[in-house]
């Protein structure tokens, strides 16, 4: 899921892909996004023009036709190879389609079987036309094809996306057949070749949390108020004060290891926001650590407790 490429951004990436792109007229703002939202964009999806013609299959993508508003797609995929680009903007080229379908695109998982038209696809994919009659015997050229594999590719590297983001009109939409003459199973499989193979993240390993021992901090905040100067008698009590800072409970001058009546007051802080009281009406909580609010400040701030 992400924002679309800007115009010039997709005119840059189709040509660093190593395809020879024709722009037509001001394609940069022939839009229907007036219509409704563009993006976020999630793919890339592939059709034939059924028509004949690259002039007139250009023309009819730019314009569309009597019920259909062009631009009808971003890029129009000539035999020869060229890609003109028509529209810069939410087109009109997929129409409702599958959710489910959506929804694997944006795993990038294996696609399911389309079954319903419920979601608008002009706002989730880039549309790819190329010029093909769609009656099953007009041939798909080599260049054609080449061009079609690096147009998906280009689109899917600029966002990061691997083949699986690359689908054609008769797998989002219940009834459609395009592009009819060759399998987009391979399609994706050639766009993969060129794509970098992605390398899982080396998963390192859970840093080691602290633990303070309860006994040795319950025998600091006993011994250490009464002392003159700042002796660290446990270092676990740095580990305390530090959630304590945290906790907006403790200023950050006092977190010194030293178990002082200043950490003292804080630590009843503590256990006051935990419900925790002195013995009698009205005392406020001693600030001796226990059992149970150590170990809440310990989950809170990323620390263990041992007894």
């Amino acid at each position: 899921m992400a924002p679309p490429l800007t115009p010039d951004r997709l005119l840059s990436v189709l040509r660093a892909e190593g395809l020879t792109v024709v722009e037509v007229g001001a394609w940069r703002t022939r839009t229907r996004n007036h219509m409704g939202p563009w993006g976020p964009v999630n793919g890339v999806m592939i059709h034939h023009t059924a028509t004949r013609g690259t002039a007139r299959t250009v023309e009819i993508c730019r314009d569309g036709y009597r019920g259909l508003p062009g631009p009808l797609c971003h890029g129009v995929i000539a035999k020869d190879g060229r890609v003109h680009l028509v529209g810069g903007g939410r087109a009109n080229h997929a129409g409702l389609g599958d959710p489910d379908v959506l929804r694997a695109v944006i795993s990038q998982t294996r696609l399911p079987s389309d079954d319903e038209a419920t979601t608008d696809g002009n706002r989730h994919f880039y549309g790819l036309e190329a010029e093909n009659a769609g009656d099953g015997q007009d041939r798909w050229p080599a260049v054609q094809l080449e061009a079609i594999e690096r147009a998906g590719a280009a689109v899917c590297r600029a966002h990061g996306w691997n083949a699986a983001s690359v689908i054609g009109h008769l797998e989002w939409q219940p009834g459609k057949v395009d592009p009819l003459g060759f399998a987009m199973d391979d399609m994706r499989d050639r766009i993969a070749a060129r794509l970098p193979t992605v390398v899982p993240p080396v998963q390192l390993p859970e840093p080691r949390r602290p633990v303070v021992d309860l006994s040795l901090l319950v025998a600091a905040a006993r011994t250490d108020p009464g002392r003159s100067g700042t002796p660290v008698t446990y270092p676990g009590v740095r580990t305390v004060e530090t959630a304590l800072i945290d906790e907006g409970l403790l200023s950050q001058r006092y977190g010194d290891g030293h178990f002082g009546l200043v950490t003292l007051a804080a630590y009843s802080r503590w256990q006051e926001h935990l419900g925790y009281r002195g013995r009698q009406p009205g005392q406020p909580a001693d600030g001796i650590p226990g059992q149970s609010s150590l170990t809440a400040l310990g989950d809170r701030h990323g620390f263990g407790v041992i007894a």
